[in-house]
C-alpha cells in the first residue's frame, strides 16, 4: 500500500495542487489572476522533478500543461468577448433591448420571465456562450429598471443557459462527445430528444431553486457602474440648434412634449430675438431655432446615438475634425467640474473659445443651485458647475493636467457608432446560424466574426484588446492545466472507478446516482468535455457489469452530471462571462451553485426509476 502510494506520488501531488487551488480561490484573499499563475508555475515545477510522469510512464511536458492556452474553447471565449464588445460599441443591442423592456413598467415580472425563457429556448438549440453574451446588456438594463444589483441576475442567466444544454443533443458540445462515445462503443445513436424528458425535469427543479433562493444566496454587490448610477439623474442644460434637414425640422409638440426628444424637458425655444416658453401651442420648429432642453446624460447620449447626423452637425459646427466621409472620428462623452479658483469662472463657453482650448465640445451644463433658462453660450460659469463634454479620447487625456477643470474619468464612455449597428447585428446572427447549423465549428465562426467586427470597423483594436479579459484567460488556462494533470496522472480515472465500485453492491439506482454525483462534482474541477469523455466509457462498462439491456440511462447520467457546472466559475465558460458584470467572487459560485448541484442530484435520483423503468 505504501509502495503504491509512493509510486503514484505524481497523482497525489496533482490532487494536492488542485485542492490547494480551490482553497485559495475560495479564500478570496488574492486575485484570481495571481492564484492562476501560481498554479501553473506549481504544476510546471512539479513535473520537472525526477519520477514525475503520467500513469503510462510518459513524462508530462510543459507543452502539455500549457496547451490549455491554445485550447479551442479558450480561443472561442476570447473571440466571443470581442464580438460582444463590437455589439456594445455599435449600440446594436439597444433596439432589441428597448423592445424587450418596453413592457417592463406594465408587466415587470412577465418581462423578466420572458427574457429568461428566451435564453432557455435559444440555448437548447444554439451554443449558449454567444446567447449569454447577447443577453448580458439586456439583464443589466432589467437590473437597473428593478433598482437591484446586476449580481442578482447574472448568475441565473448563466445557469438558465446551462439548464437548456441538458435538454437536446446539440445543447452543448458535451452531449455530442458523450453521443460519440455511445456510437463508438455500443454502435447506437443517441436521439436528438432522448435526454429531453429528464432534462426538462432537472431544468424545472433548477428554475424553482433560482426563483426561491436567488434573493437570499446571491450577493447584493455593487460595482463601479452601480456606484456612479445615482449621478445619471442629474439634469444638464443643453442646446440643440435646428438646421436645414435636421431631425427636428417641421416637428410640432404633442401635449407640450416633442416626441423626438424622449426623456427631455424643453425649457425654451429661441427664435431670433423671441423666446418661446412652455406650454408650446401651434409651434413648428424651423431652421435657426435653438431648443433649450433639460435632460440627463443618458437621454442626451441616446439622442446622439440614434441620430448620427445630429452628432455630425454638433461636432462640425464647433469646428471638430472629420474623416474623408465627413464623419467625426470615434468620440467619447465625459463630465468635468469647474474647479474652485478656475480661470473659467465668470466667463461663458463662447468667450473661452472652449473648442480651441480643450479640443472638446460642451454639450450641457449642470448647476445644482437653480434652474437656468437661457442659451448655452450665454451662461457664465461658476465653480462647481458640471460640464458634459464630447471629444476625442486623447483630448481628455490632455485635460487630466488642467487646473481649471476636474475631469471625472469614471464618467467617460465612448458614444456607440450606430452607423455600424446593422453590420454588427448581421455578424452576430451569422455567427449563431453558422455555428448552430454546423456549417463551421463555433471556434471558426467566433474567430471569423471577431475579425469581421474589426475589419468593418464596429470597434477598433484598442477596444478589442480591452475586451480580452486577462482574468478569464489565466483562470481557464490554469483550469485546463489542472485537468490535464489529473487526466495524465490517472487521478481522474481512479476517482471514477472508485465511485462505481463503491456503489455497485447497492444496485442499479445507486450506481446511476453515484455516477451522476461524481461527474457533477468533477465537472466543476475539470472541463465538462473532459469529464464526459472520461466517464462515458466507464458508465457504459458499469451498465454491462450490471447486465443492463439498455445502457442509455448510464450515458444520460453522465450527460446530466457533466452539465451541472454551477459550483465554480471555472466549470463553464458562461460562468466566467458573467463573473465580471455580476461582480462575483469565486466563493459566490460555491455558495449559490454548490447547493444546486446536490439538489439536481437528488431530483435525478428520485425521478430516475420512473424515467428509466428501474
Amino acid at each position: 500500500m505504501l509502495f503504491e502510494f509512493f509510486s503514484d506520488w505524481p497523482m497525489w501531488a496533482s490532487l494536492a495542487v488542485v485542492c490547494g487551488a480551490i482553497g485559495f480561490y475560495m479564500a478570496d484573499r488574492w486575485s484570481m489572476e495571481l492564484i492562476s499563475v501560481c498554479v501553473i508555475a506549481a504544476l510546471l515545477v512539479l513535473f520537472t522533478l525526477p519520477g514525475a510522469h503520467g500513469a503510462d510512464g510518459v513524462p508530462i511536458s510543459a507543452q502539455d500543461l500549457l496547451s490549455g492556452f491554445g485550447n479551442p474553447a479558450l480561443i472561442t471565449i476570447m473571440a466571443l468577448l470581442v464580438v460582444g464588445q463590437g455589439l456594445f460599441q455599435t449600440g446594436a443591442l439597444e433596439g432589441p433591448t428597448k423592445a424587450l423592456l418596453s413592457g417592463y413598467d406594465r408587466r415587470p415580472i412577465a418581462t423578466l420571465v420572458f427574457a429568461f425563457a428566451a435564453v432557455f429556448v435559444i440555448s437548447a438549440f444554439v451554443n449558449n456562450t454567444p446567447i449569454v453574451i447577447m443577453f448580458l446588456p439586456v439583464m443589466s438594463s432589467i437590473a437597473q429598471r428593478m433598482k437591484t444589483p446586476a449580481s442578482k441576475l447574472m448568475m441565473p442567466l448563466s445557469f438558465i443557459s446551462i439548464f437548456a444544454g441538458m435538454t437536446t443533443l446539440i445543447g452543448t458540445s458535451t452531449n455530442l462527445l458523450a453521443a460519440e462515445a455511445y456510437a463508438r462503443i455500443e454502435g447506437r445513436t443517441l436521439g436528438f430528444f432522448d435526454q429531453t424528458p429528464m432534462g426538462l425535469i432537472l431544468a424545472g427543479a433548477g428554475a424553482i431553486y433560482l426563483i426561491l433562493f436567488s434573493r437570499f444566496f446571491l450577493p447584493a454587490r455593487e460595482g463601479l457602474t452601480e456606484e456612479v448610477a445615482p449621478t445619471s439623474s442629474k439634469q444638464f442644460l443643453a442646446q440643440i440648434e435646428v438646421t436645414q434637414g435636421h431631425f427636428l425640422q417641421g416637428k410640432k409638440p404633442v401635449a407640450g412634449m416633442f416626441l423626438d426628444l424622449p426623456d427631455m424637458t424643453v425649457r425654451m425655444i429661441q427664435r431670433g430675438e423671441r423666446a418661446f416658453l412652455p406650454p408650446y401651442e401651434d409651434l413648428t420648429l424651423k431652421p435657426g431655432d435653438l431648443v433649450i432642453v433639460a435632460a440627463t446624460r443618458a437621454a442626451i447620449q441616446n439622442v446622439l446615438a440614434r441620430q448620427p447626423d445630429f452628432l455630425q452637425q454638433v461636432w462640425q459646427s464647433a469646428g471638430g475634425d472629420v474623416d474623408e466621409g465627413g464623419r467625426p472620428d470615434r468620440l467619447a462623452l465625459t463630465e468635468a467640474v469647474v474647479a474652485p479658483g478656475s480661470r473659467m469662472v465668470g466667463r461663458t463657453v463662447e468667450m473661452l473659445g472652449f473648442r480651441r482650448l480643450t479640443r472638446a465640445v460642451t454639450l450641457g451644463i449642470q448647476r445644482r443651485s437653480r434652474m437656468i433658462r437661457t442659451k448655452l453660450g450665454e451662461i457664465r460659469l461658476e465653480s462647481g458647475d458640471t460640464l458634459l463634454m464630447i471629444g476625442p479620447v486623447d483630448a481628455f487625456l490632455e485635460l487630466r493636467q488642467s487646473r481649471d477643470l476636474i475631469l471625472l474619468e469614471w464618467s467617460q464612455t465612448e458614444i456607440p457608432l450606430t452607423t455600424k449597428a446593422l453590420a454588427a447585428r448581421l455578424i452576430a446572427v451569422s455567427l449563431v446560424v453558422a455555428a448552430a447549423s454546423g456549417i463551421v465549428s463555433i471556434l471558426h465562426a467566433s474567430v471569423l466574426a471577431a475579425v469581421a467586427m474589426l475589419v468593418i470597423g464596429c470597434l477598433n483594436y484598442r477596444q478589442a484588446s480591452r475586451s480580452l479579459d486577462l482574468r478569464i484567460f489565466l483562470v481557464i488556462g490554469a483550469a485546463l492545466a489542472m485537468g490535464m494533470a489529473l487526466e495524465k496522472t490517472g487521478a481522474a480515472q481512479m476517482l471514477a472507478h472508485a465511485v462505481v465500485n463503491l456503489a455497485s453492491p447497492f444496485g442499479t439506482l445507486a450506481v446511476l446516482s453515484a455516477l451522476f454525483l461524481a461527474v457533477a462534482l468533477l465537472t466543476n474541477l475539470l472541463s465538462n468535455a473532459a469529464t464526459a469523455i472520461l466517464f462515458s466509457p466507464i458508465a457504459l462498462s458499469a451498465a454491462h457489469e450490471l447486465n443492463m439491456d439498455d445502457p442509455l440511462p448510464f450515458l444520460l447520467a453522465v450527460i446530466y452530471g457533466a452539465n451541472c457546472s454551477f459550483a465554480t466559475p471555472i466549470a463553464y465558460q458562461t460562468n466566467m462571462l458573467v463573473m465580471g458584470p455580476g461582480h462575483y467572487r469565486f466563493g459566490d459560485f460555491m455558495r449559490f451553485g454548490g447547493p444546486l448541484v446536490f439538489i439536481l442530484w437528488a431530483v435525478f435520483t428520485i425521478f430516475a426509476p420512473w424515467r428509466f423503468d428501474l
